[in-house]
């Protein structure tokens, strides 16, 4: 570091050399613009940093812009950097700036820095005495051109390639200028949102070498940098947030010094009023490199109309649809008309919304009354025309099920409704073949008597009719008299008997039917009475599988 410093000391000592001899002198090898702050073009968001331009066409923006520097330029001696004076002191800068946007992607601008105030203090370093510079003098031209590339102005990122041309226009004896046309291209990233804005831009100042008073020090290209950001209040109408920008040398021998880094940094306000923006701002200056001030502050005011949003276009007039074609004239379009060609009347059902109305069908079962047999009862098609439109015989016993009282079952007529069409002696529920007689055996046996054999030709029928009841335990049982073991032994031979008749006689499956006598140990009377002990005297028909698409009437 001190290397460095011995160098920055020797710089300046030469350049404040040649000022005793004369301003043509130091113009003659090689002056430079001093001010390191190069105002971000007019109707920018900072002061600074470039970015965040509202956009809009043809739209012009104006500003004046104020900019004091408190000692730019310090003479220090040796690497005790104690400082012996300063060059310059004071240094005040009047920015006239001027811009136009095109398109809404396209920013055409110009700044003309006007040196209002520029002294020093003319130290004297090792004999050598300096002349500080005084008076007016204006400064280098800056043109520029920046092009968004991505994004919208008020999106929140946007991407801009920016370029500025700076023309030698400003006096290089006053510190205002560096004799020669340089250029400076960037890329600037930028974006907004409710309540915040932000900028970021990173470029290069192109410009020749130019070795000051013959010293080693040179001072070439630059890269230059700069962030901002501004917390935005009261409706986006205040601005308030940080800023830092600087350059360094990246050319010669004292690339990437201190003497040749500058960097500063600025706490901006702005508040806009109407189409006028206000601006005030202030901040130090962070390193010492050439032309960094102590202190910087900054004052502004720009004429930077907002551009208005375009209005969404005039819905255009409501056009009078023609009316829909109705080709039968019926009142319903032919769109939705399902007999377009045949005038009729309107239906929820589409299939015969706009058809002529059908022929009358009182029980609604798509059998017209003239061809309904039964018309107010639903009923199915029939060839016979006596049955056409009459409710079904399901169970085939001639029968028909709206006055079948076993509509699933084989029977005969009864004056009894409750009884009509359902079989005299057997009845099928949803666990049992219920026989409403007894089967009959001779005392003390299981032989079958005759008189049972309708009975169980019966329950032959039953089954055939019902090939879900795929399996049938037929129960035996018994009243008390006797012993235990004697009636559990007749109840499963009257049981097995019965299984007998119903393989051999009535034609079922032997898988179908097991056996099981039980005896006198389940009664369903009282045995104490004869009328208790018939009816334990019994056999039950008990379902014990069916198939899950099986069919069952459930008894009285």
């Amino acid at each position: 570091m001190t290397k460095a410093w011995t160098k920055r000391l020797l710089t300046v000592s030469a350049l404040l050399a040649a000022a005793t001899v004369g301003t043509t002198a130091f113009a003659q090898q090689g002056g430079f613009t001093l001010d390191q702050f190069q105002a971000a073009p007019a109707g920018d968001r900072f002061f600074g940093v470039q970015g965040g331009d509202p956009g809009g066409h043809l739209l012009p923006r104006l500003m004046l812009l104020g900019d004091y520097a408190y000692r730019p330029l310090v003479l220090y001696r040796g690497s005790s950097e104690e400082r012996v004076g300063n060059v310059v002191s004071n240094q005040a800068i009047l920015h006239l700036a001027a811009s136009v946007s095109l398109w809404n992607v396209l920013s055409l601008s110009a700044d003309m820095p006007l040196t209002l105030l520029n002294n020093g203090d003319s130290p004297t370093i090792s004999g050598l005495a300096t002349t500080s510079p005084s008076g007016f003098a204006a400064g280098d031209l800056r043109a520029g051109l920046r092009v968004r590339l991505i994004g919208e102005p008020d999106s929140i990122v946007s991407l801009s390639l920016a370029g500025y041309l700076f023309i030698p226009t400003g006096k290089q004896s006053q510190f205002a200028g560096d004799g020669s046309v340089h250029g400076a291209p960037a890329l600037v990233l930028s974006g907004e949102g409710d309540s915040f804005a932000y900028a970021v831009t990173a470029g290069a100042d192109v410009r020749s070498k130019d070795t000051i008073a013959s010293t080693n020090t040179t001072l070439g290209s630059r890269l230059t940098f700069g962030g901002a950001v501004g917390l935005l209040l009261a409706d986006r109408q205040l601005q308030i947030g940080p800023e830092v920008y600087g350059t360094t040398v990246m050319t010669g021998s004292d690339r990437f010094e201190r003497a040749t880094t500058n960097v500063e940094g600025i706490l901006g306000l702005r508040a806009r009023l109407g189409a006028w923006v206000l601006g005030a701002g202030a901040g130090p200056g962070i390193t010492r490199g050439l032309g960094t001030p102590t202190v910087r502050g900054v004052l502004s005011v720009a004429y930077v109309p907002v551009p208005e949003k375009p209005l969404p276009p005039k819905p255009l007039p409501p056009r009078r649809p023609a009316p829909p074609s109705d080709k039968d004239k019926d009142g319903i379009p032919d769109s939705i008309d399902a007999c377009p060609d045949v005038p009729g009347v309107r239906s929820t059902d589409p299939t015969k919304n706009g058809c002529p109305p059908p022929p009358p069908d009182r029980d609604g079962d798509g059998i017209f009354d003239k061809d309904d047999a039964c018309p107010d009862l639903k009923g199915l098609p029939n060839d016979d025309p006596t049955q056409n439109g009459c409710p079904p015989d399901t169970d085939g016993d001639g029968i028909r099920d709206d006055v079948d009282a076993c509509p699933n079952e084989k029977g005969k007529p009864d004056p009894d409704p409750q009884k009509n069409g359902c079989p005299k002696a057997v009845r099928v529920t949803d666990n049992e073949i219920v026989i409403l007689e007894q089967v009959q055996f001779k005392t003390g046996s299981a032989v079958i008597l005759k008189t049972s054999d309708d009975l169980l030709s019966q329950v032959a029928m039953v089954l055939s009719e019902h090939p879900e009841i795929q399996k049938i335990e037929v129960q035996g049982h018994t009243d008390n008299r006797g012993g235990k073991a004697y009636n559990h032994k007749l109840s499963e031979k009257r049981a097995a008997a019965v299984v007998k008749w119903l393989v051999n006689k009535g034609n079922v499956g032997a898988d179908r039917l097991i056996s099981h006598g039980y005896g006198m140990e389940d009664p369903i009377s009282d045995n104490v009475t004869p009328e208790g002990r018939q009816k334990n005297r019994r056999v039950q028909f008990k379902i014990i599988e069916k198939s899950s698409a099986g069919k069952s009437e459930v008894s009285p």
